[in-house]
């Protein structure tokens, strides 16, 4: 399974779709340690980078170029600066290319890693959305189920893994027990934006 302009482009609505569901569900995560709003926020930038045409751009770099403008238009947060990061970093990796397999996108996350480590200071192990990405980029590499299957398993896998560790960066480290038991607001975005749609009869739509 490869991802390209047609892919991104509906993976981006999904998760524009998505936030009018769990804005709320985010914020309140955030209100525990933090300022609250982490769910506006995504929501300022989903709807903006829904609203670029992928279909115009000529290859995935360009894409990737094109949403990372458009989420630092939306936002100057930190988590923000963070996702733009990672985007450029695609861009930069995906320059000319259509299309990516998953192999190739854990390379490219991996990469994406690097630089929000640079651009935030933070670390692997610190309970932040790089730790998600770490563990989807490990799904992605192995996967035989698809891209999606994969980046929402690595979600899920990181959000269970890191629950009951304290924080260690941002106001929440201040707070180390009660972050315990509490869920990072970016790796609980990552998931809730990525989990697989359950139909009225239990079973799990296709993406």
């Amino acid at each position: 399974m490869a991802l390209d302009l047609r892919a991104l482009q509906k993976t981006v609505a999904l998760g524009h779709s998505r936030m009018a569901r769990i804005e709320a569900e985010l914020n309140a995560a955030d209100a525990v340690l933090g300022d609250g709003d982490t769910g506006s926020m995504l929501a300022r930038v989903l709807e903006r980078m829904a609203a670029v045409d992928l279909s115009r751009c000529p290859d995935l770099g360009t894409a990737f170029a094109e949403l990372a403008k458009a989420t630092l238009f939306a936002t100057g947060s930190s988590l923000g600066t963070l996702l733009a990061t990672a985007l450029l970093s695609f861009s930069k990796a995906s320059s000319g290319q259509e299309s990516v397999t998953s192999a190739r996108l854990a390379e490219m996350l991996e990469q994406a890693i690097v630089a929000m480590m640079q651009r935030g200071k933070a670390s692997l192990g610190d309970k932040t959305i790089l730790d998600s990405a770490k563990a989807i980029a490990a799904r992605l590499a192995a996967s035989e189920s698809g891209m999606a299957a994969a980046a929402a398993a690595g979600a899920q896998a990181a959000l269970e893994q890191f629950l009951p560790a304290p924080c260690k960066v941002g106001r929440a480290r201040m707070f180390p027990e009660k972050s315990r038991g509490a869920h990072d607001p970016g790796m609980l975005a990552l998931w809730l934006l990525l989990k697989p749609e359950t139909r009225t009869d239990g079973h799990c739509k296709e993406p």
